[in-house]
């Protein structure tokens, strides 16, 4: 048996179990993030009801958000967003009291409370929810970070097990579609994959710096390297960059600073019990003056930010849109209104802005509909690539076993591949512990045990 068919046998062995974890990873973030595209249409459809309301006898925002804390009497202030167009509701963000949770409180443009709506309930907050952290918080982060490691290995692996190596176009470039099903299969993996394997590879890298472990070690390499320019815009691992460690993600951090909050902080009262005489109807208008990509979120001085930022001694405006281009900051004085500072992406550290850009392209924010299609097209292709490869499986897999690809009777020679897998390894740091834990397991335990060696196809063969 030559090298080079010992090294693609290793190769596949890497690539059966790799694909062997991430395939139903695949499905749920695939089908997850296709919903995800389509949040500003989802939640369109979802505010439905509050939405191309009368015009006439409007009130000022300080009214919209005193009719929201007085439907819930002891509630705290937490934002204003503004109106998208003429006519629809205000929606005023607050945090109920007792620690009980948020709502998503809908004023129309008279001051009259329309409805609320549980912020951790909503379609999009549910799906990030799963397509994050899988509902089950920081470990559920981790497990989503694995996967997506692991994803890497399993496309470029399966690009080197898909190279011609002298063939046509057929099984390459498109299936063979009368070769009987056991090809058309084989096909349809291997061309599904080669297809996909660039579009999916950006959004596994995109998403690389929302993860928990990547994301905090990618924020300690930038900070100490001094690759930081203003306010990191977003999340790791579930929670806001600049987070308190002790607190919860998402609304669960946001409720730890609710109490020391006013009835209506800076309209009557700034963070520390002082007088200001800065109303949130002054604010608005400067933000409304200023023409910000929606949506425009407006936060007084003392209020938590989003996913347990630290709360701001400003008023901050937010243009809090997908596409992270543009995006743009506005803090105001809590005593004076006097803007104090303007950001905009521009602002950013290059670093920044490269992770904005991808970031945008992973939402589907960045080209929009055109950028929306062309994500749902990647989610099915991958679906498609699992699928495939799981039939493909199933239909080559003796009874019996496992049918791993079997390991060759002659040792591939380990220093390309060593080599590859350190690179890997220090650049994916939870695929670097999970290798290891896998080698120390294979070679101290499994290979000693002969029915499990045989069913996970350790034992060489010709």
């Amino acid at each position: 048996m030559n090298q080079s068919f010992a090294l693609y046998r290793t190769i596949w062995r890497w690539h059966f179990y790799a694909g062997l974890f991430v395939v139903p990873m695949v499905l749920v973030l695939a089908l997850s993030g296709s919903l995800y595209l389509f949040k500003p249409q989802i939640e369109r459809w979802e505010e439905r009801a509050f939405r191309s309301l009368p015009v006439a006898e409007t009130v000022s925002p300080d009214a919209q958000g005193e009719a929201a804390l007085s439907a819930f009497p002891g509630a705290r202030l937490h934002s204003y967003r503004l109106p998208e167009r003429e006519g629809d509701a205000a929606l005023v963000h607050i945090a109920l009291p007792g620690g009980k949770g948020m709502r998503d409180v809908f004023v129309s443009p008279q001051g009259k409370v329309l409805g609320s709506l549980d912020p951790d309930k909503r379609i999009i907050a549910i799906d990030r929810a799963v397509h994050g952290q899988l509902l089950l918080g920081k470990r559920g982060s981790w497990i989503v970070e694995l996967a997506a490691s692991w994803g890497i290995v399993m496309i470029l692996t399966g690009l080197y097990l898909w190279w011609p190596r002298g063939r046509g176009a057929a099984g390459v470039i498109y299936p063979r579609l009368t070769r009987g099903p056991q090809a058309f299969w084989r096909d349809l993996h291997a061309v599904t994959g080669f297809w996909v394997s660039g579009l999916a590879l950006v959004l596994l890298v995109t998403g690389l710096p929302w993860a928990s472990v990547w994301g905090s070690a990618f924020k300690a390499v930038r900070t100490e390297m001094g690759w930081v320019k203003g306010k990191q815009d977003w999340t790791i691992g579930g929670r806001a960059a600049d987070a308190d460690d002790h607190a919860g993600h998402d609304h669960a951090a946001m409720m730890a600073g609710a109490g020391a909050m006013h009835a209506m902080p800076g309209m009557t009262h700034d963070h520390a019990g002082g007088p200001t005489p800065v109303s949130l109807t002054e604010i608005v208008a400067e933000a409304r003056s200023r023409h910000m990509a929606w949506p425009v979120i407006v936060m007084p001085p003392g209020a938590p930010g989003a996913f347990g930022a630290k709360p701001s001694s400003a008023w901050i405006v937010k243009a809090d849109t997908q596409n992270r281009l543009l995006g743009e900051t506005f803090t105001f004085d809590a005593r004076t209104g006097a803007q104090r500072s303007h950001e905009t992406f521009a602002d950013k550290h290059p670093i920044d802005r490269v992770v904005g850009y991808g970031i945008s392209w992973h939402e589907g924010a960045l080209f929009g509909w055109v950028n929306q299609l062309i994500g749902v097209m990647t989610a099915l292709m991958l679906v498609t690539l699992a699928v495939g490869g799981f039939v493909l499986w199933w239909r080559r897999k003796p009874g019996g076993v496992l049918g791993a690809p079997p390991l060759p009777a002659v040792p591939a020679r380990k220093r390309g591949m060593a080599a590859i897998a350190l690179v890997l390894a220090a650049f994916l740091p939870l695929l670097a512990l999970s290798m290891a834990a896998m080698l120390v397991i294979e070679r101290l335990v499994l290979l000693r045990i002969a029915p499990a060696a045989r069913w996970l196809g350790l034992v060489r063969t010709v």
